[in-house]
């Protein structure tokens, strides 16, 4: 089945430490992509229609791009045309904060729009300025619907980093082809054991999380 080869040397250490890589930029994404998607979920609600206008075309760029186009784009791109130096890593994290942005601020604009307009000129006519009324009392009742939210961005972010070794990073997916062409000869049937366990490994990290966000939304329904 080709689980024996996984007992050789330290392959599950490789495994875990590559899967260790996937966490890190999905997290590191998720955590600046939340902070600049709720900025931009709250740019878009406000009624200036050039900054409307800018900010959709941006969520549709991100719509209809691949990832993979975007990472492609962005770390070969920028590094030959451009002249920047960008590591793997680091044009990963600027994908998927571009992407994850995106996402958010769709997530923020509609839960700002479900807020009825009387609050938001009640906050207005007591003397706060927009900026108030967003932090003071538009924001925090949108949270407990965005934190769920946010949480499911996590597990897609996770799964998506998949894409990375793609452009030389080495996670989990990456140790796992590194493991079968390793031990092509002697384990043919080493490619099921493995990608198996790969499954298993992304199943843990993201199922919980998973867990998480639908426990939080039915405990906030209520």
């Amino acid at each position: 089945m080709g689980f024996e080869v996984l007992l050789k040397g330290n392959n599950i250490i490789r495994l875990l430490e590559g899967l260790a890589v996937a966490l890190k930029i999905s997290m590191i994404s998720v955590l600046i992509s939340i902070v600049l998607g709720t900025a931009c979920g709250v740019l878009m609600n406000m009624k200036i229609p050039v900054l409307k206008q800018l900010l959709r075309i941006y969520l549709e760029i991100v719509r209809i791009m691949p990832q993979m186009v975007l990472l492609f784009l962005v770390y070969f791109g920028a590094t030959k045309a451009m002249g920047i130096n960008l590591s793997a890593e680091t044009a990963s994290i600027i994908v998927f904060t571009f992407w994850g942005t995106a996402e958010m601020s769709d997530l923020v604009r509609g839960s700002l729009k479900a807020i009825p307009l009387i609050q938001y000129e009640s906050s207005l006519s007591l003397g706060l300025s927009r900026f108030q009324m967003y932090l003071y009392i538009i924001i925090p009742q949108i949270i407990r619907r965005m934190i769920p939210l946010s949480i499911n961005l996590i597990t897609r972010m996770i799964k998506t980093t998949s894409l990375v070794m793609m452009i030389g990073i080495v996670e989990v997916l990456k140790v796992g082809q590194q493991i079968i062409e390793a031990n092509r000869k002697t384990a043919p049937n080493a490619a099921f054991g493995v990608f198996l366990t790969i499954f298993i490994l992304y199943f843990i990290a993201c199922w919980p999380i998973s867990c998480l966000s639908k426990y939080l939304e039915k405990k906030w329904e209520n």
